[in-house]
Parts: structure tokens; C-alpha cells; sequence
């Protein structure tokens, strides 16, 4: 036999609503009619017993069970049949209370005693089931009083069930038309529903579902990019696992709104849209990052949003080095030139018999190049600091800058702030460099560093053409910048990473406005239970 399966969703639905319906409406109908034929047993039980309390007030019925010592039977025989068919009651059994039977419609049980107690000793109404010899009736049992006021018996009238079946039959018809509009009503409803769902799916089957959701994880969770999926009330929906690691967040972000898990500033600005851009750049305390927002649409309705992060942390420190590279071979070619500039001059010299002019030129050259080289490490104890000042020193020379060092300037080995001076520094540096490219006048560019017993300063200054009064609350943001890229370096990075590193060190740091440029750091001497610095290189 073939397997016959429904792959349509909409058909599946209204398949599974129509037996649901279906069901419940036939177990409601069953609950029905058997709740509705218990009403009408007891209806029929009440009719018995007004049947029965007719009787027990009978004279006639009375007077006959009042005759002592042989109550007359016939009399009370034929009222019980004349009330039996004129009632349509089963019986009529009029009991004395010696519990002998005065009228039943079967004529040999008369004068016989019946074997169960009277009921109505009580002096109540009684009504029940009786399955009798007459088959299963609703009964009703009232008491018969004497004119004392002394009981005399009871009567017993039952109505067939057979009569309460046919009641019921009569009324389900009736009942079944309303549930049959019901069903048909539930059947409307499933059949509108199925559509409504099949639009809502765009068509999709559940096995396209459900492979759909399948690529979508594999996908998410497979791909190097971060990717955040925002509802359109900007709760998150979906979170990836890189995402989560590039973020920090943790298996409670689902659900959750940015304010809920991502600090106030630049990047929060970026994930909710206040700050819009492309491929824009922000730094946090691990990673360097690329973020980009989108809204989705689908039906010209809004649905909310995608945010996709990468990880530019290694790329950006590889491009950083290539440009270090670049400036740095742009460096020698400018000083094999000052120094074939140089060498030509000692030759003209020695070409035109000035022996003793020669000698003085190559002795200034070399004071005025040892001099810088033999007064840091006397006041610098850190090596790493050294080297770094002197190829800033070296750099400054071949762009046409005067590197000076304050004389006051004194610093120790200092090794736990080592990596994080040198990063300062040298971004703080490149800064002032950087700005005064295409000055007119003579760049000057002043670094001093101090250092006392608890706070380490240091200072960078310029004159160049200053930081504008409109930026001076924006040149520590990620991606800010007010000169023009350079190749693939992406600028507005080095302040920003400076302004970190100082704030996650509790230290402090301010410019001056213009004309020219003024850093000022301070940091705490010791890390005095501060984290240690991730990046900071």
C-alpha cells in the first residue's frame, strides 16, 4: 500500500485543525447528551414523585388503607391503572406498611410482600433509579398519611427509561444541528488561518523551515564575523558565537536590550544606531573592531535590525607595522640622501685642500648626533623608553622637526608601566608629528616625562595649529580624526587607544587649546590592583 504524505504546510494545518475540531466537537456532543439525559432523569424522577404525591392524598387510596383489620385492594388497584395510563407511568405500587403490595401492574404481585424496606419512614419524597421487575424506571416513593395524621404506607411510581431514551433522541437532533454549525464555523476559521499562515511563511513548507533554520545556526555560529540581529524593539533576537566573544556577552543576551549589556559611549552609540556610518572603527579593552548596522525590511515593513562586527584587532596592527615600514624606508631614503648630501661636502673639501674645515664639519656632525644619544639614558632608565625617543629623535631629523626632551625630564625603570609609557608616548608623538606636516614654520615638538613617588607625568607638546575648540571633546573617540587617510591605516586610533589605556590605568588626561598642542598624562606610579592592559602595544 502506498504512504500517502501531505507536504503542503497550509494543508498539514488545516488537516490537523479539522480532526482537533472534529474531536472536541464530538466529545463535547457525547459530554452533552449524556449531562442533557441525566436532566431528564431527574425530570422524570420528579414527575414520578408528583405522580406519587398525587396518589398518597388519593381519599379513596386513604380510605381503603385505613379499613382495619383487611384494607380493600380492588378499589385501589383500578385507580393505580386508570393514573398509570393516563400518566404514562410504568407502575403505580401502593405499599401498606406491613409492606404488602395493594396495586402493581402485573396482578399475581398483588397481596405480596415486596423485599425491600419501606423508603418513606422518613416522612420524606424519595426519588431514584429502579431497575424493578417491570425493567429500569425513574422512580419516585411519597408516604401516605391516615386522617390521624398516622402513616399508612407508601407509593411507588416509576416511568421507563425507555420513555426518558426517547426524550433524548427527540432533543439531540436539535443539539447536533448547533454543533454541526459550530464545526462548520471552527472548519471556516482553520481554512482562513492556514492561509494567514501560509502567507506568513512566504510560502515556505515545514521541511524548508526547518532546513532554513538548520543553515541559518550552521551559518550564524560558522562565520568569523560577529553578526546581532535587533527586533524592531530593539531587543536582541539573535547573537552569535563570535559576537558573544567579541563583546563579552554572555548566554543571557537573547532577549535583552543594549543598555542592559553594553556600557554607555562609543560603542553602545555605534550597535544602536546613534552613530551611523560604514565600516565604522571602535576600540574596546581586547579588540579593535569594524561595525556596521542595517535595516531589515521585508514587505516595505520594518523588522528591525543587523549589526555585523569584525575583528580588525591583528589586521589593524599588521597595517600599522606596514605603515611604520613605509615611513620607515621613506626615513632612509631621506637619509642616504642627507647623507650623500654630507659626504659630498667632505669631498668637495677634501677636493679643494680645506683639510681643517672638513674635519670640523664631520666633528659637529658628530656632537650634534651623539649629544641626544648620551643624554637620555642618563635620565631615562628604561631602555625600551630610550630607543623609542631616540628613533622618534631620528625621525624628527629627517622630516625637518626639532625633537627636544626637557632638561628636567627624569624617569626610572619604572616596569610596570613600561608597556603602556610606550604606547603613549609613541601614539602621542605620531600625534604631534603628524600635525605639523605642511606647516610653514619650523615644527618643534617638546616631550617631558617625570616622574615622582606616585604619579608618572607625561607631557607632549607642539606648535602646530592646535586642536579646534569644536573637537577638543571628540579627538579621544575611535575613528575620529581630522587628517586625511593613508594608504589602508585607517586613522583616529592612536588618541583613542591612548585615552584606554590612561582610563584603565586610573590615570588622567588633558589638551591644551591653540595655537599649538599640549598633551598632559598623569599615571599612578603603581597599578595599585588595576586590571592588566590587554592590546596595549
Amino acid at each position: 500500500m502506498p504512504h500517502f504524505r501531505v507536504r503542503r504546510l497550509s494543508t498539514q494545518i488545516a488537516i490537523a485543525q479539522l480532526v482537533i475540531l472534529t474531536a472536541t466537537v464530538m466529545i463535547g456532543f457525547v459530554l452533552f447528551a449524556h449531562q442533557e439525559r441525566h436532566h431528564l432523569d431527574n425530570q422524570y424522577e420528579q414527575r414520578a414523585a408528583s405522580i406519587a404525591q398525587a396518589v398518597s392524598v388519593d381519599p379513596d387510596v386513604i380510605g381503603c388503607l385505613s379499613d382495619k383489620p383487611d384494607p380493600c385492594t380492588q378499589p385501589i388497584q383500578d385507580l393505580a391503572t386508570r393514573l398509570q395510563h393516563a400518566t404514562g407511568a410504568s407502575y403505580i405500587v401502593v405499599i401498606d406498611m406491613h409492606r404488602v403490595r395493594h396495586s402493581h401492574p402485573i396482578p399475581g404481585l398483588i397481596g405480596q410482600k415486596i423485599e425491600e424496606p419501606i423508603a418513606t419512614r422518613d416522612g420524606q419524597t424519595h426519588t431514584g433509579i429502579d431497575n424493578g421487575r417491570t425493567g429500569r424506571s425513574a422512580n419516585g416513593k411519597a408516604p401516605i398519611y391516615g386522617t390521624d395524621g398516622a402513616m399508612l404506607g407508601e407509593v411507588s411510581v416509576g416511568i421507563r427509561e425507555s420513555s426518558v431514551s426517547a426524550a433524548l433522541w427527540r432533543e439531540l437532533p436539535v443539539y447536533g444541528g448547533w454543533f454541526g454549525i459550530a464545526l462548520a464555523a471552527g472548519i471556516a476559521a482553520s481554512l482562513l488561518l492556514a492561509r494567514r499562515l501560509k502567507r506568513r511563511t512566504f510560502g515556505l513548507e515545514l521541511e524548508e523551515i526547518a532546513g532554513l533554520l538548520q543553515e541559518r545556526e550552521a551559518t550564524l555560529h560558522g562565520i568569523r564575523e560577529g553578526v546581532i540581529a535587533f527586533d524592531k524593539h530593539d531587543r536582541i533576537s539573535v547573537v552569535n558565537d563570535e559576537a558573544r566573544r567579541l563583546l563579552g556577552l554572555g548566554s543571557n543576551a537573547v532577549g535583552a536590550t543594549l543598555d542592559e549589556l553594553i556600557p554607555d559611549g562609543r560603542l553602545r552609540d555605534l550597535l544602536s544606531g546613534v552613530v551611523v556610518g560604514q565600516d565604522e572603527l571602535v576600540l574596546t579593552d581586547d579588540f579593535c573592531l569594524t561595525v556596521n548596522r542595517m535595516p531589515v525590511v521585508l514587505s516595505g515593513r520594518a523588522h528591525g535590525t543587523v549589526v555585523t562586527l569584525r575583528d580588525r584587532t591583528e589586521m589593524a596592527g599588521l597595517l600599522r607595522e606596514l605603515d611604520g615600514v613605509r615611513s620607515l624606508s621613506d626615513s632612509l631614503r631621506a637619509q642616504h640622501h642627507e647623507f650623500a648630501n654630507r659626504m659630498h661636502t667632505v669631498a668637495g673639501l677634501i677636493e679643494l685642500g680645506h683639510l681643517d674645515e672638513a674635519v670640523a664639519y664631520l666633528t659637529d656632525l658628530r656632537g650634534s648626533a651623539a649629544s641626544l644619544a648620551d643624554s637620555i639614558p642618563e635620565r631615562i632608565g628604561s631602555p625600551l623608553i630610550v630607543g623609542l625617543l631616540l628613533g622618534k629623535a631620528a625621525e624628527a631629523g629627517e622630516r625637518g622637526i626639532t625633537f627636544e626632551i626637557t632638561g628636567d625630564t627624569w624617569l626610572g625603570d619604572t616596569p610596570e608601566r613600561v608597556q603602556a609609557l610606550t604606547t603613549i608616548l609613541g601614539n602621542l608623538i605620531d600625534n604631534a608629528f603628524d600635525a605639523l606636516a605642511g606647516c610653514a614654520d619650523v615644527g618643534r615638538v617638546v616631550v617631558r616625562l617625570i616622574e615622582d613617588e606616585d604619579v608618572i607625568t607625561v607631557q607632549v607638546a607642539d606648535n602646530g595649529p592646535g586642536v579646534p575648540d569644536t573637537a577638543s571633546s571628540l579627538i579621544f573617540a575611535d575613528g575620529y580624526t581630522t587628517k586625511t587617510a593613508r594608504g589602508s591605516v585607517h586613522r583616529g586610533l592612536g588618541l583613542a587607544l591612548v585615552y584606554r589605556i590612561v582610563h584603565r590605568l586610573q590615570g588622567t588626561i588633558t589638551v591644551s587649546g591653540g595655537p599649538g598642542a599640549e598633551f598632559l598624562v598623569s599615571l599612578p606610579r603603581t597599578d595599585r590592583g588595576v586590571p592588566r592592559l590587554h592590546g596595549a602595544a
